[in-house]
C-alpha cells in the first residue's frame, strides 16, 4: 500500500469542501476543535513520570505525536501547523491565568457545539465527513487550513 502525497490527502478532503458556507464553517471549527482536543487532553490526570517533565502531559504528548504527523505528510506545511499547535499551547496556559471556569467545562461545551456547526456545513454540503472514510482526515483538516493559507501567501508545502 503506497502512502498518499499532502496533495492526494488534501485533493479528497477538499471534495466534501466545496460550498462557500461549509468552507465559512470548517475555517472557524477546524482550527477551534484542534485547539478543544489538546486542551481536553491538557487536563487528564498525568502519571508521575509526567509530572517531573516541565509542561508535559496527554496534550504536549499529543502535540508531538501530530507534528510528527504533519512532518511526515510535509515537512514545509509542519512548519504551518507548528504554530498553529504553538498557538493552542499558548492558549491553553493563557486560559488557565485568566478564566475561572473549568477549562475541561468549557472544552466540552465548545467540543459540542463546534461539532454540530461542522456537522450543519456537511449537510448543506450534501455530503459526509471525511473522517466517515478515514479517521486520518480528522488531522488534515487543520493540515487544509494551513494549506490554504500557504497557497494564497505563495509559500510551497510539496
Amino acid at each position: 500500500m503506497s502512502r498518499k502525497s499532502v496533495e492526494q490527502w488534501l485533493a479528497e478532503y477538499g471534495v466534501s469542501h466545496q460550498n462557500p458556507i461549509n468552507k465559512a464553517i470548517h475555517w472557524i471549527c477546524v482550527p477551534l476543535i484542534y485547539l478543544v482536543i489538546f486542551a481536553l487532553l491538557w487536563e487528564i490526570p498525568q502519571p508521575g513520570w509526567m509530572e517531573s517533565i516541565p509542561l508535559f502531559n496527554w496534550a504536549t504528548a499529543g502535540m508531538l505525536f501530530t507534528m510528527g504527523f504533519y512532518y511526515r505528510l510535509s515537512p514545509s506545511l509542519a512548519k504551518g501547523l507548528g504554530v498553529l499547535t504553538l498557538l493552542c499551547l499558548i492558549a491553553i496556559v493563557a486560559y488557565e491565568y485568566i478564566w475561572e471556569t473549568p477549562l475541561w467545562l468549557t472544552s466540552v461545551i465548545a467540543f459540542v457545539i463546534l461539532w454540530i456547526m461542522q456537522f450543519v456545513g456537511h449537510h448543506i454540503e450534501g455530503k459526509k465527513p471525511s473522517f466517515l472514510k478515514d479517521v486520518q482526515f480528522l488531522l488534515i483538516g487543520p493540515a487544509w487550513v494551513v494549506a490554504f493559507i500557504y497557497r494564497k501567501l505563495g509559500i510551497s508545502y510539496q
